[in-house]
């Protein structure tokens, strides 16, 4: 199903448990796909690993969960050692780690015979594109995030015709550590898991 959407908004939420980790999101609504809800670390909690969940009236429901000895000090999962599903479907993932441009550095996916790029626009946007093919044009879902603290806010807005799946990964993303997708935020990360492992052993 082929649809163009209007652009709708997640706002950003958190949500303390009575046992394990706090959560934290996304929600809102989209006019053709209904409510949207983006969590992370959804699921139980486990030893090593960290996932980020969709889920949503007319998307298919999506996870993405990185596992090592590093999700035990970083916030929500990042695109190392990463594992995607867009409902029961696995998405094949892969990047050029070294590029120096962010749409080198994009992460490629391929999903139900379909390609698609993310690429960062910066630290706070990026864009979700499927490619054209011969059966469609493709299109192009773009994700920015704005405000500061509880009032923070995600503004989805697409190009072309969507399907479910488009719009299912681009709001998973919102809950993903995207910083390695630029050539400084991949510095940051880098500093960021040695700062935050160094703090580990002294606690």
């Amino acid at each position: 199903m082929h649809t163009t959407i209007g652009p709708f908004v997640l706002a950003y939420f958190k949500e303390k448990q009575p046992h394990g980790r706090t959560k934290f999101g996304w929600q809102g609504t989209s006019p053709e796909f209904g409510d949207i809800r983006v969590v992370y670390p959804a699921g139980r909690d486990m030893t090593n690993a960290l996932v980020t969940e969709v889920r949503g009236g007319l998307i298919p429901a999506s996870t993405f969960e990185t596992r090592g000895a590093h999700t035990d000090v970083a916030p929500m999962p990042t695109l190392n050692r990463s594992t995607l599903r867009v409902g029961d479907a696995l998405v094949r993932m892969h990047r050029n780690r070294w590029a120096p441009t962010h749409r080198g550095r994009s992460l490629h996916m391929t999903y139900l015979g379909d390609s698609y790029r993310l690429t960062a626009i910066n630290r706070r946007a990026y864009e979700l594109s499927r490619q054209p093919d011969s059966e469609g044009p493709g299109a192009v879902v773009r994700v920015r995030q704005s405000g500061v603290g509880s009032g923070r806010r995600v503004t989805v807005q697409a190009t072309g015709r969507v399907l479910p799946g488009d719009v299912a990964l681009a709001a998973l993303f919102a809950g993903v550590d995207r910083s390695v997708l630029t050539r400084r935020g991949a510095v940051r990360a880098g500093l960021s898991r040695i700062f935050n492992f160094w703090a580990e052993s002294q606690s």
